[in-house]
């Protein structure tokens, strides 16, 4: 029997995306042996108010962002469908897609403790295994979880990197440097495009 092609995909609005997403990205594949990482721009998050620039800006932030991981790639099917970005019917339409793929979707602790109020919960840990990685701050609370999403969480660990979007926009409105928290092709681009108003 072949084994299934396994899968990450690293979700979020990506406004934009830094340090600390390539780095959760690279240790959810580490340790879990997937071949690949695919990150995925939401187009309108239900959880979050409008992004700081248009999903085509993040999406090109978030290609020179992955461009030197063989492994990386970037996935557009939320900015291409548009409205709301709910994760099921996401998983449901790669599922359909690429039905012998074994899913995994990355996300952070803050997000591990929200998973009850995720639209489809009760479907998405029959599709995905969610990957839970511990960020600076959030505590990881399974045991507070219903049975049936902690059967379909696992753990991992990454650097105590404590670098945020929220942080990066605050810094950029106070014209406060931000190199070096996003990677310097990210940083180029900002610049070249004027992406958040950002200033050499």
């Amino acid at each position: 029997m072949t084994a299934r092609k396994k899968v990450g995909i690293m979700g979020g609005a990506f406004d934009p995306i830094h340090t600390g997403h390539l780095l959760a990205a690279e240790a959810a594949r580490d340790q879990y042996g997937l071949e690949e990482v695919w990150f995925m721009p939401s187009h309108q998050p239900p959880h979050k108010a409008k992004a700081g620039v248009s999903g085509e800006q993040r999406l090109e932030l978030v290609k020179a962002a992955i461009q030197s991981n063989p492994a990386f790639h970037p996935l557009d099917i939320e900015l291409r469908r548009g409205g709301i970005s709910y994760t099921v019917d996401t998983m449901k339409q790669l599922l359909a897609e690429h039905p012998a793929y074994e899913f995994y979707f990355i996300i952070g602790a803050d997000m591990v403790n929200y998973l009850p109020k995720w639209e489809g919960i009760d479907e998405l840990v029959q599709m995905i295994t969610f990957i839970g990685l511990q960020r600076p701050g959030s505590m990881l609370e399974l045991d507070s979880l219903p049975e049936f999403i902690q059967d379909g969480v696992v753990l991992a660990e990454m650097p105590l990197v404590d670098i945020s979007s929220s942080l990066i926009r605050s810094r950029l409105r106070q014209g406060k440097s931000i190199r070096y928290l996003v990677p310097d092709a990210v940083y180029d681009l900002m610049i070249r495009s004027g992406a958040y108003g950002i200033h050499p």
